[in-house]
């Protein structure tokens, strides 16, 4: 078996990769359409892999592409294990066009999780109006509400939704999560579907974006939506871009409904120079940036290696997307 992956990836693992797969070949992009296998290089034609890893740092190192590249030009590929956490990108449903299994990665919930409770609780806390009072030599009280007494409404249940859950829970924060598994979950005060959101969305002090863009969820967050919204909440998109529609939030902001967005993905990436998001002072601007945790590459490695264990005992595998996620049948197992 071929294991196909960046030189950086295999001589990270490469003692516990050994450890489970024994007996596999390791090709790996070193460069620009130039690979190697056991250190000396391998002609593009007798690069054949069962499975592929897109891992985070094929991105950063400019491989991507090559991987992805012999990914789909051979026939070898069953299955990869992938960068991202969500597969909107066409990319994705091209690789399961083809037959192949993705697992998603999870790596990047942790960071992502610590970027929202950070944001909302800067924003429930007057950190601010302390800081201006301290400028003027001002001593003023600053009462606010706590996080305790909050209600959080979450679109979106998965890996990241769920890292959220564990950290404000803990505040004791009344959370209830929009997603399409009705199922109850124990890190959730109520689990409810898309249609029921009308309901809860105006009790809601915080509201968070954490679900895949899709036809159903798409410009979700419409003017209606921000109509609803109660006044003063805040909220924070980690999603996608697109589960936004712009111009109603910029009405909404104006209304105080919501008070304030912490955005880290628009509709247009990289942001304009002139978008009016910069400037807006009820607007928190990232670059798309709240997954950029250090501990990423660690918690990457780790899930392709348990993944590729299951992989090689038939076991299910984690986090493996369904080909009803890119608009294809879904699977016969689902």
């Amino acid at each position: 078996m071929q294991i196909l992956m960046t030189k950086a990836a295999s001589e990270r693992v490469r003692g516990r990769l050994a450890s489970i797969a024994p007996d596999a070949e390791i090709v790996t992009a070193v460069a620009a359409d130039a690979y190697e296998l056991a250190g000396r290089p391998i002609a593009v034609e007798d690069i054949n892999p069962e499975v592929v890893w897109l891992s985070l740092d094929s991105y950063a190192s400019g491989t991507l592409g090559q991987l992805f590249g012999r990914l789909m030009k051979t026939e070898g590929p069953r299955w990869t294990q992938i960068m991202a956490a969500g597969i909107d990108n066409p990319m994705f449903r091209s690789i399961m066009e083809k037959g192949v299994r993705i697992s998603k990665s999870s790596a990047q919930a942790t960071p992502i999780a610590e970027y929202v409770v950070a944001h909302a609780l800067s924003l429930q806390t007057p950190i601010q109006a302390q800081a201006a009072f301290q400028v003027k030599h001002e001593w003023k009280n600053t009462p606010y509400r706590e996080l305790g007494h909050t209600r959080w409404l979450m679109f979106g249940f998965g890996n990241i939704g769920h890292e959220i859950a564990k950290r404000i829970k803990p505040f004791g924060v009344d959370l209830t999560v929009v997603r399409r598994n009705p199922a109850p979950d124990g890190l959730a005060d109520r689990v409810i579907a898309l249609p029921e959101m009308s309901a809860l969305l105006p009790g809601a002090d915080v509201v968070v974006l954490a679900c895949a863009l899709n036809d159903e969820t798409r410009n979700l967050c419409d003017d209606a939506f921000f109509k609803a919204m109660k006044p003063g909440a805040v909220l924070i998109n980690i999603g996608r871009g697109g589960l936004v529609d712009e111009d109603a939030l910029k009405a909404g902001l104006d209304r105080d409904q919501p008070a304030h967005a912490v955005l880290d993905v628009f509709q247009t990436e990289p942001l304009p120079a002139d978008s009016w998001f910069w400037d807006h002072p009820k607007v928190r601007v990232s670059a798309h940036t709240s997954n950029s945790g250090d501990g990423n590459l660690g918690r990457g490695d780790d899930l392709f290696l348990e993944n590729l264990r299951r992989y090689l005992a038939k076991q299910p595998l984690l986090n493996e997307a369904d080909p009803s996620e890119v608009g294809l049948p879904a699977a016969e197992h689902a």
